[in-house]
């Protein structure tokens, strides 16, 4: 059911991470196929340290990306970060998401990882449950800054 995606699927990826009223509210997010959505793709497709990955029942119905980040802290732990992570809205709710969470979980191990972070929007308060009840914390408060 989860894959790593393909151009093709593109397009089905930028519905699901544009179906999100807050995604919506920062402007970041168009479900239109330009030069630089395909670049990106093109060097998420090419770098061995990440993978896009959708849920795939005949349609695209969730999505992630996985980022193997090597450093030297914690004796040189790999972590893996987990990003821009969308279920579609009819399919919530069903275990689709605990399961592509399972999946992401698995690629860290297998790739070595021994750290798993992500962020969530301090708005996403059932998202945080979610995260919870897989077993993440939330030991550290993250920031971001906008570069325009």
């Amino acid at each position: 059911m989860f894959r790593i995606a393909e151009r093709a699927d593109v397009p089905a990826i930028l519905a699901l991470l544009a179906d999100d009223e807050i995604s919506r509210s920062r402007g970041f997010v168009s479900e239109d196929v330009d030069a630089t959505i395909w670049a990106a793709f093109e060097q998420i497709d090419a770098d061995p340290n990440n993978e896009l990955i959708v849920g795939d029942n005949g349609e695209i119905i969730a999505t992630c990306q996985l980022t193997v980040i090597p450093g030297l802290s914690r004796g040189g732990t790999k972590r893996m970060t987990i990003e821009a992570v969308r279920v579609r809205a009819d399919r919530r709710g069903g275990g689709l998401g605990r399961a592509m969470m399972a999946y992401a979980m698995t690629r860290a191990r297998e790739q070595g990882a021994g750290l798993i972070q992500l962020t969530t929007d301090k708005r996403r308060t059932e998202a945080r449950r979610f995260y919870e009840s897989l077993g993440f914390t939330a030991s550290h408060e993250g920031m971001k800054l906008t570069l325009g």
